[in-house]
């Protein structure tokens, strides 16, 4: 199962939705969902400038888990 951690990242790092949101220049609702783990087709783009905004790996914010 894949899963986004986002919302593991931005706490450790004392970062708000908000901030990532202006940040990316990617609407608070967008972030919002990849935030809550709620997105079911992952776009690259959004992951890209996510990474980018946040300085790290995308394996700081998707961890694989087997069923």
């Amino acid at each position: 199962m894949v899963r986004l951690t986002i919302d593991k990242y931005l706490n450790k790092q004392g970062i708000t939705r908000y901030e990532l949101s202006k940040r990316t220049g990617i609407i608070y609702h967008t972030i919002d969902s990849y935030y809550k783990n709620q997105v079911v087709r992952y776009d690259s783009y959004i992951l890209d400038k996510i990474c980018q905004a946040l300085d790290c790996d995308i394996s700081d914010i998707i961890e694989y888990t087997k069923d």
